[in-house]
């Protein structure tokens, strides 16, 4: 997983644990992951695979307890954010390093007008004055397609539609410019057409300001569109690395291929009615894992080699994959 351009993001060996009263759930158990500058990442995985909790883990907004983020290294320009204060995380949040979360409605503060919410990022992190950042606020509500901005600006949360609020998270996200966007299932609660619309403006944003993006979804219809890179996570761990064009021609996991046959397809003959694949089973619970690879208890390859835990595995060139089924062609990472 290592190349000759300059990475703005490396991750090595991540460990975050959730400490219950039942046991420890593994939420991220040993990931691995870098983002050349100016690239897109797609995170990919059902729910419960540990996607939000590595972006979670790179913002160091886990919460302490249960969370603890137990080992690893998270180098953001080079620099271990693990050894950040909380004081020094505040300046980096927000400013070099921003986030997207799923659900706008409970991001956004329903008391307070979208201006206000906007400005007091330019505030805190420019220091600009109550006047100049109200000016930007409407300037970046512009920029991510909202009509009207002048208006906009002074509703409240409520007063806009799923989409409108959605494009206002980005326009907050977005104000200082940040170097990395993490958007975390950016398009969930919106329907296909609003859908197209944000990852189109995602797209267009950081053509035009060079940003990192990474993209965490369930849904590998967005990754096709939007990333260039892509991990697919399950049980906490990556288990399919690679371009995404070779991720589409020639997937290698079977819990990918799973995934990639549940898509319905625009170009087979729908004449005779064809059922979509599903992958077998339920994720296991993080407190429950099979031994050996976790997704055995599912897989329809399974064979006594399973039981052992498999490495990440380099079965082609630049193309990464946690299977024993490609031990031969190459040897583990």
């Amino acid at each position: 997983m290592h190349g000759e351009n300059h990475f703005l993001l490396k991750i090595h060996n991540l460990h975050t644990y959730f400490y219950t009263d039942d046991g420890v759930a593994k939420a991220v158990d040993g990931v691995d992951l870098e983002l050349e500058e100016g690239g897109t990442l797609g995170v990919v995985g059902e729910s419960g695979c540990g996607k939000s909790v590595t972006a979670l883990s790179i913002m160091r907004l886990i919460p302490d307890p249960p969370g603890k983020i137990v080992t690893g290294e998270i180098l953001f320009n080079g620099t271990d954010l693990l050894s950040f204060s909380e004081a020094a995380m505040r300046k980096i949040r927000g400013r070099s390093i921003s986030m997207i979360f799923q659900e706008p409605m409970t991001s956004l503060n329903p008391v307070f007008q979208i201006g206000d919410q906007i400005s007091e990022v330019l505030r805190l992190h420019e220091g600009l004055s109550r006047k100049a950042s109200w000016a930007r606020s409407i300037e970046m509500l512009k920029m991510v397609g909202i009509p009207s901005p002048e208006r906009r600006v002074a509703e409240y949360p409520h007063q806009l539609s799923g989409g409108m609020r959605q494009r206002a998270m980005i326009a907050m996200a977005l104000a200082c410019s940040p170097k990395l966007m993490i958007a975390d299932e950016p398009t969930t609660a919106l329907d296909v057409t609003i859908q197209a619309q944000i990852l189109e403006l995602i797209n267009r944003l950081q053509r035009e300001k060079g940003m990192s993006v990474i993209l965490i979804t369930h849904n590998m219809g967005v990754i096709a569109e939007t990333a260039r890179k892509v991990a697919v996570m399950y049980a906490g761990r990556i288990v399919e690395y690679t371009e995404v064009r070779a991720l589409f021609g020639s997937p290698k996991h079977p819990y990918t291929q799973g995934l990639l046959q549940s898509i319905p397809r625009l170009d087979e003959d729908h004449s005779r009615k064809k059922r979509l694949e599903a992958i077998p089973g339920l994720v296991p619970s993080l407190l429950d894992l099979p031994p050996g690879c976790k997704f055995s208890n599912r897989c329809r390859y399974v064979f006594e080699r399973c039981g052992e835990e498999p490495p990440l595995i380099e079965a082609e060139k630049g193309h990464w994959v946690r299977c024993w089924l490609h031990e031969a062609k190459s040897g583990p990472r």
